[in-house]
């Protein structure tokens, strides 16, 4: 089945810093119509997402699927794993010095060893969509529209402090991943999503507040399915992002861009901020680029991504 992971080994890669690595395979799965006989649409997955785009457990199957705003039966949905999320990997060396442009230029490695020159569309949340930024600044003519989701071309400091925080706790912690995974949880959503959710209740024996075993939960559940490692590194790969990294404007890196560009922000973003993607868009529009701007409205800051179906789903219907 197409569904299954399929791995596609890259070897004798070169990073952008010139550090060469004998080998990496990259994971990947793909669902809808068979490679070679649809447009293709590449989604890539969030920091501890995977290539299970879709279909029973799938982190986005109410977006893409049969019938869907993003439809199985018409397009081909390749999704890679990014090395080091620890999905089915086999023996990945996390002290691999990547950046997430090396990312970039893999999964670009990958598609031109796959035959598919030109995407149909590139689609992803969070540093899925940072990464789409990194691999559009690399190659211009990736796909025919690009649609990043609450995520931005740079780390800012914002979410340099953020990510450095995140380091410590898990570097330090006696639960690192659980910890690391509360913290998170703060910023992926808003204060007003949590007072509406919540309202200060407690728990039936009383001994917590609702908000408490909430995030207790949710770290749990992440270090029971996602290892310390995998998160320092995935960690490390978010704070890195920056397509200027090689001391080129932004204008610059984007000035040969022809393809439809979509960037979807959340009005309650505290972690990727809207103001940001309207001045990415404002400087970008200077440039000539054909680029627009659709605006999320949500109480539950970054994470509406995830939880405002049917606000996605009605924009991509409208790009599609």
């Amino acid at each position: 089945m197409e569904e299954d992971l399929q791995y596609i080994p890259i070897e004798d890669f070169e990073t952008l810093n010139g550090l060469k690595v004998q080998k990496i395979n990259l994971s990947y799965q793909v669902f809808g119509k068979k490679l070679g006989t649809a447009p293709v649409i590449l989604v890539n997955h969030a920091l501890t997402g995977n290539s299970l785009v879709t279909g029973k457990n799938g982190w986005w199957s109410e977006i893409i699927g049969k019938e869907k705003s993003i439809d199985i039966s018409k397009y081909s949905i390749l999704c890679f794993n990014i090395p080091g999320n620890g999905f089915n990997e086999d023996n990945f060396d996390y002290n691999l010095d990547l950046n997430l442009g090396d990312i970039a230029l893999l999964f670009i490695k990958a598609l031109e060893k796959m035959k598919l020159p030109k995407l149909h569309a590139v689609i992803g949340g969070s540093i899925g969509g940072c990464l789409i930024w990194e691999m559009i600044a690399l190659k211009n003519d990736l796909a025919s529209l690009i649609i990043p989701v609450a995520a931005d071309w740079k780390s800012n400091d914002w979410l340099i402090a953020n990510t450095f925080l995140q380091d410590r706790i898990l570097k330090n912690s006696k639960d690192p991943v659980s910890d690391a995974r509360i913290h998170a949880m703060t910023f992926y959503r808003s204060p007003k999503s949590f007072n509406t959710r919540f309202n200060r209740t407690k728990s039936l024996d009383k001994k917590m507040y609702n908000v408490e075993s909430w995030l207790s939960h949710h770290g749990v559940k992440l270090r029971q399915r996602f290892s310390l490692e995998s998160y320092i590194f995935m960690n490390r790969l978010l704070s890195s992002t920056d397509i200027t990294r090689d001391g080129q404007t932004f204008e610059n890196k984007i000035s040969k861009i022809n393809s439809s560009i979509h960037v979807i922000s959340i009005d309650s973003d505290i972690f990727f901020l809207p103001e940001e993607d309207q001045e990415t868009v404002s400087i970008a529009r200077k440039n000539n680029l054909d680029i627009k701007n659709h605006i999320i409205n949500s109480i539950h800051g970054h994470d509406a991504f995830l939880i405002e179906t049917k606000q996605i789903s009605d924009i991509f219907t409208k790009i599609f």
